[in-house]
């Protein structure tokens, strides 16, 4: 099966990434890659090759309930590294002593933290009960699968065989 690949597909690729014939489908993208990896080991030209997820999906991993405390934690971490970042900016043009620099530091780690719990809080309440935990999210195809360049297709079939 010939599957078109280009602007028409919505990627921008180069004119001979055109023509990709599919070689094989894998059910994860490790198994993919692997032999996308295979076939490099062969001495093979994967430049020719081109793995596309299909079937993509939102999966969410909820991990854990969000609480108020949660919400100040996560506020003032957040809060924390960015008073860091403005403290270590505002330090380099201090002239003053290595301890009145740490000070500085200090100073604006503690301010970041503490405007970064309010935000927190201030923007856990706003979800009004709505969205109450916290969440990763990713992307995940459904299946993997590998195209070749139809010029390459039969050695690439070949050396894929020597891997089962």
């Amino acid at each position: 099966m010939t599957i078109p690949v280009g602007p028409s597909a919505g990627s921008p690729v180069s004119a001979n990434d055109v023509d990709r014939t599919l070689l094989a489908s894998y059910g994860d993208y490790l198994s993919a890659q692997r032999a996308v990896d295979y076939l490099s080991d062969q001495k093979f030209p994967v430049e020719h090759t081109t793995i596309i997820g299909s079937d993509l999906r939102l999966v969410e991993q909820v991990i854990g309930r969000m609480t108020f405390g949660k919400a100040a934690a996560a506020g003032a971490g957040s809060g924390a590294w960015f008073g860091l970042f403005f403290g270590l900016l505002l330090g380099l043009f201090s002239d003053d002593s290595f301890g009145s620099w740490i000070a500085l530091i200090l100073t604006a780690i503690v301010i970041g933290a503490v405007w970064g719990a309010i935000f927190g809080l201030v923007a856990h309440s706003l979800t009004g009960g709505q969205r109450d935990f916290a969440s990763r999210s990713s992307l995940a195809a459904g299946r993997y699968d590998v195209l070749v360049s139809s010029a390459h297709l039969g050695d690439a079939q070949r050396l894929l065989e020597g891997m089962r």
